[in-house]
């Protein structure tokens, strides 16, 4: 089969690859419904994570199972399932605390900008809706998989609560689900930062209430502003860089919750000045797996729209130009069909 390899710093080829199979017992090899370009696959993709050798792309995904290894019981041929970019057994003390991508038999699903797709611990990892989800919920089936899943966990370690003053760092679309799930939990006034008319929209539409546009002291002073003087009870830092956590640490109200869920890249803390402001931290890779069962019903009773992330639909062989849109911020999110 053909799929997505990245070579080098912008040399993304879809090219041939081999094709899945069983090889424990315990995977499954599943076709899939629809694949993405998720905004941590940029990294590597400018140069940022550097690659060693070619690397087959990709770690969202949806679709229908075409084959079980021997030892796989809670799914069958031709279910629709969606699964986490972690394969886990879900069933160490790890995963039955609720962190399933801290499993201790955690593996990393990867090469997902393909046709198909093999997903090892599949018992743990994968979780099959009811029906085959209409073509309409796909993209939001997929969104599940990383992305919402990790907006959703960027909530829930940040605390946010019913009555909640909210401030989101971050308009990828990590970010703007990170909104959306917010809005779930009831959150009062929730801040986006953002300086993109696009995403300025649609985090409105999933129940942002107000756009921060500053960035540095200027944004701390308006989000300052904006809360009485306060700063935020709940923080969701979405994107990993240096700059963008130190603007979520100084927005934390004292005795604060800061979610954090953007890989960090050259993050460095001052231990003493978190000591001194009572900010409660706590973040990691989303255990998307926890979430799955919930977030699935949501976008399946349509309580909930998280595929309008994707606002570039490509078939699978322009994956090279989805990459391209997104580091030039000319898409938030690209959506890739087999």
């Amino acid at each position: 089969m053909r799929g997505a390899v990245l070579h080098g710093p912008r040399d993304v080829r879809f090219e041939e690859r081999d094709a899945p199979k069983i090889i424990e017992p315990t995977d499954a090899v599943i076709r899939l419904s629809a694949t993405c370009i998720c905004g941590s696959d940029l990294w590597p993709y400018r140069g940022i994570n550097p690659t060693k050798e070619p690397m087959p792309m990709g770690h969202e995904y949806c679709g229908i199972v075409e084959e079980i290894g021997r030892e796989v019981t809670s799914i069958k041929p031709g279910q629709f399932v969606i699964g986490s970019f972690f394969a886990s057994d879900n069933t160490c003390p790890h995963c039955k605390a609720g962190y399933q991508t801290s499993c201790q038999h955690r593996q990393l699903v990867g090469g997902a900008q393909a046709p198909s797709l093999r997903v090892p611990l599949a018992d743990g990892t994968l979780v099959a809706t009811r029906e085959v989800p209409s073509a309409d919920l796909i993209p939001s089936m997929l969104a599940a998989s990383d992305v919402l899943g990790t907006g959703w966990f960027a909530a829930e370690a940040a605390n946010v609560k019913s009555g909640a003053n909210v401030v989101v760092v971050g308009d990828g679309a990590v970010g703007l689900l990170a909104v959306l799930s917010s809005k779930q939990m009831g959150a009062e006034r929730i801040i986006a930062m953002s300086r993109h008319e696009p995403r300025q929209k649609l985090a409105r539409e999933f129940g942002a209430t107000d756009i921060v546009t500053e960035r540095g002291e200027a944004g701390v002073a308006r989000i300052k502003e904006l809360t009485r003087g306060v700063g935020a009870d709940s923080v969701l830092e979405c994107v990993g860089t240096s700059e963008s956590m130190q603007q979520a640490i100084s927005v934390t109200r004292p005795g604060g919750y800061l979610g954090y869920v953007g890989v960090p890249h050259g993050v460095q803390l001052d231990g003493q000045d978190l000591f001194f402001r009572h900010v409660h931290l706590h973040g990691g890779p989303a255990p998307v797996r926890r979430f799955l069962p919930k977030l699935i019903e949501l976008i399946s009773t349509r309580k909930i729209d998280p595929g309008k992330v994707f606002d570039l639909t490509l078939p699978l062989e322009k994956v090279a130009e989805g990459y391209r849109a997104m580091d030039e911020r000319r898409a938030i999110k690209t959506l890739l069909r087999p």
